[in-house]
């Protein structure tokens, strides 16, 4: 039986879970009060979704230190890891610094002018291939970021319609949720998997690569149709994002560097922190060819991250039966279902707590987790990076958390098919 504390924890994430559906309706409210009035900034600040766990964490940790006593919640708080929401504010800042964008732009525009489209089409479709399963190599959150910023500049800062970017920013969700599972590293779902079930490099290709690949060029060609007549007004600048000047080969080695060493050491948060102090001096050094670093939209994202660690760790009473009462299919689906609202690394570690699971059931529930990583923001890591590098460009109420989940129903489903119907583990 559940304690008062788990209790607790669960009710506070399911008011989490609606306060993000709610905060477009907050930003509404806001809207009513005078310009600067307290009233404004109050519905603004909760009305921000990156706020949302880590507002209801600090409810819980309040409520355990009124029961428990001060020692209890700060003893709780430092008994979680809160390695990934670091690691996500480190390589998050990293890769939106200037040289790294202009890097991926230049990859992306490459291999566009390889297909035999006009350029406009190839380099939306290559962006949203691409960028997504270069998630492979260099983490899900950094290609979420550095794809996110190419297609604000080239598409989102356009005049393009709400349909546009509701469509695109549902796609490049669910393909960076799966763009990340060619390795076991890369994705927040496999890489808690991964060591404990042995799953190499070769499992992922066989079981899960090949198949993202078909899911993700699938979902964005989907979407180049449907888009087709916007996409075809659309004029690209040749100059790349931020309409940057030349950066030196050896600034951007330096950044690339930089990247590799913060992703190999991911799972050692004092060396990745003491090299990301490092690169604020070379940027500091190199202040010519640098944008300002992203830190506020960085922290945002790591503050929302750490609030669901304090929050999800306690929801294994409930979710752990219902995971293992579900054979192959149903827990595919489930997990699925379940991810839309449990962050999907969160899911799949409480599978790594289940004795004797067998293979069919573990591709089930890891299938299922990265198949419903582009539901909502909540249901994937790297989601609330992409969430706040976009979020400007969908008006003064921001982004609406049901339709985001309405566009990504059918590039989800597609995405169910190709994991669950081609052969493989679950195939």
């Amino acid at each position: 039986m559940p304690g008062s504390l788990e209790i607790a924890a669960t009710v506070f994430f399911a008011l989490a879970v609606l306060h993000t559906f709610a905060v477009k309706r907050l930003q509404h409210i806001a809207l009513r009060f005078p310009e600067g009035s307290i009233g404004e900034n109050f519905f603004h600040l909760i009305g921000e979704v990156e706020i949302v766990f880590g507002l209801w964490a600090g409810a819980l940790v309040a409520v355990i230190a009124a029961l428990q006593g001060g020692k209890e919640a700060v003893h709780y708080v430092e008994s979680l890891n809160f390695t990934e929401p670091a690691f996500v504010f480190v390589i998050m800042t990293v890769a939106a610094t200037r040289p790294v964008v202009i890097t991926a732009f230049n990859l992306i525009t490459v291999v566009a002018r390889l297909l035999p489209l006009s350029k406009t089409l190839a380099f939306y479709v290559t962006a949203l291939v691409v960028g997504p399963l270069l998630g492979s190599f260099i983490t899900e959150p950094a290609a979420m970021t550095v794809t996110a910023l190419i297609l604000k500049d080239a598409f989102f800062e356009k005049n393009t319609s709400s349909r546009f970017k509701y469509l695109t920013l549902a796609v490049l969700f669910v393909n960076i949720s799966i763009g990340g599972v060619l390795t076991p590293f890369a994705a927040p779902p496999v890489l808690m998997v991964a060591a404990k079930w042995d799953w190499g490099m070769s499992y992922m290709l066989a079981n899960f690569g090949w198949k993202a690949v078909i899911a993700t060029v699938t979902n964005t060609a989907i979407s180049a149709f449907l888009l087709r007549k916007e996409l075809s007004a659309i004029q690209l600048a040749d100059e790349g994002p931020q309409g940057a000047k030349r950066i030196p080969p050896w600034l951007t080695s330096i950044h690339i560097l930089f990247l590799a060493l913060v992703v190999l050491t991911s799972h050692h948060p004092i060396f990745f922190l003491g090299l990301f102090l490092f690169f604020q001096g070379i940027i500091v050094i190199t202040q010519e060819y640098q944008d300002e670093l992203k830190l506020k939209e960085s922290l945002l994202v790591g503050f929302f991250l750490g609030g669901l660690v304090v929050l999800g760790s306690l929801q294994g009473w409930w979710l752990k039966p219902l995971l293992t009462s579900l054979s192959e299919f149903p827990l595919f689906v489930g997990a699925t279902i379940l991810t839309a609202f449990v962050d999907n690394a969160a899911l799949t570690y409480l599978g790594t707590q289940v004795p004797d699971l067998g293979e069919s059931l573990k591709f089930a529930l890891v299938s299922g987790a990265v198949a419903g990583g582009g539901l909502t923001i909540i249901a994937n890591a790297p989601n609330p990076a992409g969430f706040a590098i976009l979020r400007s460009n969908f008006g003064p109420e921001g982004i609406s958390p049901v339709q985001l989940f309405l566009y990504a129903l059918i590039p989800t489903l597609i995405v169910m098919t190709c994991l669950w119907v081609l052969p493989g583990a679950g195939g």
